[in-house]
């Protein structure tokens, strides 16, 4: 046994240390023109590695352009962990898909990446002879009203530039902006000539149709003398430059009328409906607490732009909604805004429940037309719970035609009860003459013992002993719960936020005060008296 673990210990030493060398592969940017370069970022978590990745077999597409190597070291939860990154600057020399191979670092190996160079026009013209330009596009001349368009700046300089640069605010009347990402920084070649690019993007929504203006951008900065200076201790020297960008026409196209006029405008390049649920609804109860999600994505809208989706407001569930979770991510189409609804639905009945259809209405712009996205119907089966009472509606059951022995039962049954009822007269005939008797102590709570218990647990705020409380003194009355809430509006709204805080989240901050007033002023008419009176006796002269 022995021989044996030590045969298996460098076993799984070599194991781990396999499995613990990683080497992952990420770009800046995966789409660029040509003579643009993009940063290839290389991190492994191995301490054991102390040499470089091979590059050797990035030459044949690319021309690296500089390497350099970070070190890092952060601690979580008491755990250190370092890691190594190398960014990489390369140059693709061919334009199209080209692939970024796999590279090794030791016994660790990278997964290839494919970037998309497009081909760019380098005629010459007076800007790419300065030592500082602007330039400023869009991804369309046209868009709908509210869709998106996307805005690019580029600054680029062929000389060294201190870092007191300013770009002057982006604003347009009568449009939403909203900036993609962080400010992105690379090398590009014009004529032979290498050239800092700083790259910014804005998602532009216009709010009304017509003709949009984007007002000239401009960019100032100090550029660096490289002459030397007399006086070092003086100011450093350097001509302070601006330069704008053109100002580009926008138009702004109005809501097609073919779109449906009661549905909200979703101009979106793409859009996706989910739904998921938890648990799953193939086994449910009445009672069960059931969580809904839906989830909208719609790509070239923010979150803030989408509409709520449809309520689940179906007979036979009761439904508690949560707050919507709304989120951004930025591609290099622009935004993609997701919102989120969850809902608690609690089914009341048994049976077959039909959920119906939730559908979207959006205009598709990258291929202009109307579209519908859609998540088909659906039937929850609801099966009893013998754990729960629950009312059922009236309505809910068909009456089954009884047959003769059935008959026959209900007619001996009328007729011990009708017997019964002719006992129970002559004995209380015959007791108004008697004198009157202690009534024997009862063994169980009295009623206004159990009130005590509804009034302690409510001003208490606890939802779950107020509902125990609540189901005892229920069993004493000669009706319902459902009865009284039928015929009282306050205690059927107080029930109804009782159950909201059993089976949601907001359980925690129901106050229950409201139920303890509705049960205070149930009608007397209706309301269980105590057949005891204060003194515990009972009345000398039966009424």
């Amino acid at each position: 046994m022995t021989r044996f673990t030590a045969l298996l210990l460098p076993l799984l030493i070599c194991t781990a240390s396999a499995q613990a060398a990683e080497l992952t592969a990420s770009v800046d940017r995966s789409r660029l023109n040509s003579g643009e370069t993009v940063e290839l970022t290389l991190e492994t978590d191995d301490v054991t590695q102390f040499g470089k990745p091979d590059l050797s077999s990035l030459e044949a597409l690319f021309e690296v352009r500089g390497t350099r190597q970070v070190n890092q070291l952060n601690t979580l939860n008491g755990d250190n962990r370092a890691t190594t990154r190398w960014i990489i600057t390369l140059l693709p020399k061919e334009n199209g898909s080209v692939v970024i191979p796999p590279l090794q670092l030791g016994e660790a190996q990278s997964e290839p990446i494919t970037v998309q160079v497009v081909a760019s026009d380098n005629r010459e013209d007076k800007n790419s002879l300065d030592p500082v330009f602007i330039e400023a596009s869009l991804d369309q001349t046209s868009v709908y009203v509210q869709a998106q368009a996307i805005l690019t700046l580029r600054i680029y300089h062929s000389v060294s530039l201190y870092d007191d640069s300013s770009l002057s605010p982006l604003q347009i009347t009568d449009a939403r902006i909203e900036q993609l990402g962080d400010t992105r920084t690379y090398e590009k070649d014009i004529n032979g000539l290498r050239h800092g690019v700083i790259e910014m993007r804005y998602a532009i929504y216009p709010q009304h149709s017509g003709l949009l203006m984007i007002a000239p951008q401009t960019f100032s900065a100090t550029l660096v003398d490289t002459a030397p200076s007399a006086d070092a201790s003086g100011p450093k020297p350097g001509k302070l430059m601006r330069v704008s960008s053109a100002s580009i026409p926008l138009t702004v196209k109005p809501k097609p009328l073919t779109y449906p006029v009661d549905a909200p405008w979703l101009p979106a390049r793409s859009l996706s409906l989910s739904e998921s649920w938890s648990p799953e609804p193939d086994h449910t109860q009445v009672g069960d607490s059931l969580t809904r999600s839906l989830t909208l994505k719609v790509e070239g809208l923010a979150s803030s732009q989408l509409p709520a989706l449809p309520a689940t407001d179906v007979n036979g569930l009761r439904r508690y909604p949560d707050q919507p979770v709304l989120s951004n991510q930025s591609s290099d189409r622009g935004i993609i805004g997701s919102r989120e609804e969850r809902e608690a639905l609690v089914p009341s009945r048994s049976g077959a429940i039909d959920l119906p259809t939730v559908d979207v209405v959006w205009w598709n712009t990258f291929e202009d037309h109307l579209e519908h996205s859609s998540l088909p119907a659906r039937t929850l089966q609801v099966a009893n719970n013998p754990s729960l009472q629950i009312d059922t509606p009236a309505g809910t059951l068909q009456p089954s035609t009884p047959d003769n022995d059935t008959l026959w039962w209900w007619k001996l049954s009328t007729l011990i009860l009708a017997c019964t009822t002719l006992t129970g007269f002559g004995l209380w005939w015959r007791a108004r003459w008697q004198p009157a008797i202690h009534r024997a102590a009862q063994t169980g709570p009295s009623p206004r013992t159990l009130l005590d218990d509804i009034k302690r647990a409510s001003q208490a705020n606890d939802p779950h002993a107020t509902r125990q409380a609540l189901d005892a003194w229920a069993r004493q009355q000669p009706e319902t719960l459902a009865d009284m809430a039928a015929r009282f509006v306050p205690l059927s709204d107080a029930l109804d936020g009782l159950n909201g805080a059993l089976y949601s989240e907001t359980g925690q901050h129901w106050q229950g005060e409201d139920l303890w007033r509705a049960i205070r002023t149930i009608p007397a008419a209706e309301r269980v008296q105590d057949p005891v009176n204060e003194s515990g006796l009972p009345p000398l002269y039966p009424k």
